[in-house]
């Protein structure tokens, strides 16, 4: 017997939720599919315990920086506490989200769905029809084309270790290799990032990210760039990671390897061309209301559609809301991907938000850029926080920030006022005329701008 829905979704994570809740709320009979415990990859398995973690690291790096300044002992982490403390945050999660949507009034199933036409999914032994389908099913780790792939844990693995083991190696120089590479290294582990290209962490400003790099030598992490991993052996006694760098072959040796070669849409299980559905190699193909081309039944949100946006869980929220909006009003509402800051959580922290230097200048924008080294501003000197450094693109025309990127201990929350700016068209001159809480981190914008 097949049970109709007005709204299906597809996955329980951040994005997914809103959009169920949200058309629940308005009254539409709504069900709710996860082959995973409901929760998604941020509450559960990556975001927030990565943020546990992360900032465990950060109190390490401050009471470090500030030896023979008044701290007198260096504190250390104790793993088995650690990773007891993120679960007292992740574990509660499936029965709380599960409950919310009870109590929203949500049907939910358990399995892998799988499309059956343009209309219908299959989980398990169950057929459900909906007038709208909704696909937030996430990102997965890219496959890496390497001998010997399966040696590799991932970000999730890592999360879990009942112990950090003594050498870690990650392959990749993105969000999660420096992230974990901090966590792993002022946890006492002896650390290798290898990178296949020249620089990591692309998508940064190149000057911050260099920052970064010297930083994290300077903690024992040690950076390999141009490096291409060809395999993964395993031995009775370790782990061998085989590279090639230029002509010359290189070896690394560890008793764990991670993956930190980027992510991909999670769309390979269910049936989209079963369902009519569209989709390439970055995700779920969707028009500017993220709805599919080719299934109108269809949307797509987070990190499994094809859009310009990053794979952030704002993002996929925002994508939720609208898509709310679309589905229950039959609105034409679209994303804004707009300044939509980011942050690495290494220590110190890497954020960015809107243009960089080079985009600005390839989309012949006529740009000032204030670069300054802001490590001796009180904010930071004052806890011996170094590196700190922050690069602003403005509009010369217009007063208006084009981009903001920032290195140091403040600057995952110092993005999200630049972020705003952008976001809302803040010219710079309202900016600086703002009366700030002094001494904070916030009231040193002026001063930036």
């Amino acid at each position: 017997m097949t049970e109709k829905f007005d709204v299906i979704v597809i996955g329980t994570g951040p994005a997914g939720s809103s959009v169920a809740i949200s058309c629940a709320q308005e009254g539409l009979r709504t069900a709710v599919i996860d082959e995973r415990a409901y929760g998604g990859t941020c509450p559960l398995r990556g975001c927030n315990p990565k943020k546990v973690l992360a900032s465990a690291a950060t109190m390490i790096d401050e009471t470090a920086r500030m030896q023979g300044k008044g701290i007198a002992k260096p504190a250390t982490i104790n793993w088995q506490d650690l990773m007891e403390f993120k679960r007292s945050f992740t574990e509660p999660v499936p029965e709380a989200k599960e409950k919310s949507f009870e109590k929203a009034g949500i049907e939910r199933f358990h399995g892998q769905a799988q499309f059956l036409d343009e209309k219908t999914l299959k989980v398990k032994e169950k057929v459900l029809e909906g007038e709208k389908i909704v696909i937030a099913t996430g990102a997965r780790p890219a496959p890496l084309p390497v001998d010997g792939a399966d040696h590799l844990t991932y970000s999730e693995d890592f999360l879990e270790l009942d112990q950090l083991p003594k050498r870690v190696i990650f392959v990749g120089g993105g969000y999660i290799s420096f992230e974990f590479a901090h966590i792993a290294a002022r946890a006492g582990s002896d650390v290798h990032i290898v990178q296949r290209g020249e620089q990591p962490l692309k998508s940064f400003d190149s000057d911050m990210v260099d920052l970064l790099q010297k930083k994290s030598k300077e903690i024992g992490i040690s950076i390999h760039l141009n490096s291409s991993v060809n395999a993964i052996e395993k031995n009775d006694k370790e782990y061998i990671v085989k590279a090639s760098k230029g002509d010359e072959e290189v070896s690394f040796h560890g008793d764990l390897v991670v993956h930190g070669g980027g992510r991909v849409p999670q769309i390979n299980d269910l049936k989209l061309d079963q369902g009519g559905v569209n989709h390439s190699k970055t995700g779920i193909t969707v028009n500017t209301y993220l709805q599919s081309v080719s299934n109108e039944h269809v949307y797509a949100v987070g990190d499994v559609a094809d859009t310009n946006g990053s794979p952030l869980t704002p993002v996929g929220e925002m994508e939720g809301q609208i898509v709310s909006q679309n589905i229950v009003s039959d609105a034409k509402q679209e994303a804004n991907y707009n300044g939509i800051p980011s942050v690495v959580f290494s220590e110190p922290k890497l954020a960015k938000a809107g243009l960089t230097e080079k985009e600005a200048r390839e989309a012949n924008y006529d740009a000032k850029v204030n670069h300054q080294d802001i490590s001796d501003w009180f904010t930071y000197s004052h806890t011996n926080d170094a590196p700190a450094a922050v690069k602003i693109i403005i509009d010369k025309k217009t007063d208006l920030i084009l981009g903001a990127h920032l290195i140091g201990g403040k600057s995952d929350e110092l993005i999200n006022y630049f972020a705003m700016a952008i976001q809302m068209s803040i010219p710079v001159d309202k900016l600086k005329n703002v009366v700030y809480a002094f001494p904070t981190a916030v009231s040193d914008i002026p001063s930036m701008l």
